[in-house]
């Protein structure tokens, strides 16, 4: 058990290389009923950060980390990824689903930071959450959720944001976030969204002092200051980031300890996915989240040949993810504005043969749409996909006025870095394009940060991408396809629908799904949106995830969730 009793002191030390001497002690605090206090989780992230800042939390590194800091009203259980309270203790919704009343806890405290008087953090009121929710609808380079969130969904969010680009910020604000009293507040829609609690759920939705954003400005990428049950303690890019227990956690757990257990988190950034499981076989982490393709017999056969002698070295997840893994065509480009094109891509792979072989069966094959299958109600076996069929691809080639290929240019397929998972899996792509089609494709393998700039920019035709739910509604991959979040000018970021498709007759299905209150028949629009969407073939699906994670022996209380979930504030080491 890795323990660290004189914890801030310690975590605040980096060794030259490794892991700090500090987080090596293996100690033990006992605390009520059978959970143990203390020691530091070590886990590691191919990827470098990108931004910390809620409302520039565009990536999943950056999420791991930040939400173990900041909260918002609700939150996703990571046991089932259902709505549960977190700084609301409850909220009332109106039978048409338009009025949301959230109801916040008293006594609930900001971290301890400098931008406080005397550095003491104050007490959340619904002030707090008026002034988040506001930033959340003004226009800013360091916004890029508005249009995911509250965009066209919460009343006078959408005029209210273009005040602010005009530069006269409407002095009543948005009309439908109400202050009831110090801890009420309501958020009123344009239209029905049984959904919208997931997105109150979301990052852009957490809570945010005006005394930091004042403070710090856009350091707020990596100054932290929320409510959660760790605070940022030391960040050294490309290397580690270590978060510290906040000793003034407002949350107890049912024998009354309060949270959280453990001392603190450390997350490194080794690139290669090999390095990353050889240290966790020397016992110098705690956790892997996904395996490298080449090792993962390897890493099944240790726990077969363990069950011989009844001792498994590790605890193993497999669950299937609400992630899709899809190619992205821009578009807006001469190249790939050509719909027969796009679909000659979508025939000329095999996906059944990429999940089998390249990916060694770790994922199914992408051939419904962009939601991934697992949502219970939502109906995939009706959506006609794409199968391999060589035929038909050179047919479209040959409409699109390519005939075997020939006129078409040389294109590179751009991909991030960050193990060898993605470019295996491009290569057998670039294959199979290559031999279906009769054209010529490069790889560019860039750092993650560089990629997304580039394909949010418009910079690039034809690159990889994946979409993990922010949260378990079909709406959330649809949105990436929704053609208001376009900007109008190429130039300009397009961070949710990067690959700027744009459909009168998806818009507007999408639409009436938001507004239908009834589940059963929100789904079967959103299928129908699906479905225009495969038809048009903006983007190439490949494969829908399955998470697989490692943990050492003595790791308790963390479930494995199709989200890819966590939650450290009850996590605790127990040998």
């Amino acid at each position: 058990m890795r323990k660290l009793l004189i914890a801030l002191a310690a975590i605040t030390l980096f060794a030259s290389c490794g892991e700090p001497k500090e987080t090596q002690q293996r100690t033990q605090q006992k605390a009520k009923g059978p959970v143990m206090y203390g020691g530091v989780f070590r886990l590691n992230e191919v990827e470098d950060f990108r931004n910390l800042y809620p409302l520039n939390v565009t990536e999943v590194t950056s999420f791991r980390i930040a939400n173990q800091v900041y909260e918002g009203l609700v939150k996703f259980s990571s046991k089932d990824l259902s709505i549960i309270p977190s700084l609301a203790e409850r909220w009332e919704i109106n039978e048409e689903a338009t009025k949301f009343t959230f109801f916040i806890r008293k006594g609930v405290m900001f971290h301890d930071d400098p931008c406080f008087p005397e550095g003491k953090g104050r007490e959340v009121t619904a002030d707090d959450f008026l002034y988040s929710f506001t930033n959340l609808c003004t226009s800013s380079s360091e916004n890029q959720m508005f249009g995911l969130l509250f965009d066209k969904k919460v009343k006078g969010a959408s005029e209210y944001y273009q005040s602010t680009i005009d530069g006269a910020p409407l002095a009543d604000g948005v009309s439908g976030i109400k202050i009831i009293d110090k801890y009420t507040i309501q958020l009123e829609l344009e239209n029905s969204f049984a959904g919208f609690l997931n997105i109150v759920g979301h990052n852009g939705c957490w809570v945010i002092p005006k005394e930091a954003v004042e403070e710090y400005g856009i350091d707020m990428r990596i100054k932290c200051v929320g409510t959660g049950a760790f605070t940022v303690k030391k960040v050294k890019e490309g290397e580690a980031v270590i978060l510290a227990k906040n000793p003034n956690y407002w949350k107890f757990d049912e024998f009354g300890n309060q949270l959280p257990y453990l001392d603190a988190i450390r997350f490194s950034f080794l690139k290669e996915k090999k390095a990353e499981l050889l240290e966790f076989k020397k016992g110098n982490l705690d956790m892997v989240f996904q395996l490298p393709l080449e090792m993962i017999d390897e890493v099944v056969g240790e726990l077969e040949d363990a069950k011989l002698g009844g001792n498994k070295p590790f605890q193993m997840q497999v669950n299937s993810a609400f992630s899709v893994q899809y190619y992205g065509f821009q578009n807006k480009s001469e190249l790939f504005s050509n719909k027969d094109v796009r679909k000659a891509f979508n025939y000329a792979i095999d996906r059944e043969k990429l999940v089998t072989y390249t990916l060694q069966g770790d994922g199914t094959p992408g051939i419904y749409g962009i939601v991934p299958p697992g949502l219970k109600g939502y109906e995939y076996d009706s959506l006609r996909g794409y199968s391999y069929d060589p035929e038909k691809a050179m047919d479209y080639f040959a409409k699109a006025g390519y005939p075997n290929g020939e006129g078409f240019p040389e294109i590179t397929l751009q991909l991030n870095s960050g193990g060898s998972r993605n470019i295996q899996l491009a290569e057998a792509i670039q294959s199979m394009l290559m031999e279906t089609l009769n054209i010529s494709i490069k790889m560019n393998v860039m750092p993650f940060a560089q990629h997304l700039e580039a394909l949010e920019t418009g910079k690039t035709l034809f690159w990889r991408s994946a979409w993990l739910a922010d949260y378990p509604d079909p709406e959330n991959f649809l949105s990436l396809l929704y053609g208001p979040l376009v900007p109008e000018k190429l130039e300009e970021k397009s961070y949710i629908n990067s690959v700027r498709y744009q459909s009168e007759a998806y818009d507007t299905i999408f639409e009436k799904a938001l507004a239908t209150v009834d589940k059963s028949e929100r789904f079967k629009y959103y299928r129908m949106a699906d479905q225009i969407a495969l038809d048009d073939a903006p983007y190439m699906p490949i494969c829908y995830d399955e998470f697989t994670r490692l943990l050492q022996r003595n790791v308790r209380n963390f479930p494995a969730n199709a989200m890819e979930y966590r939650d450290f504030s009850t996590v605790f080491f127990k040998d």
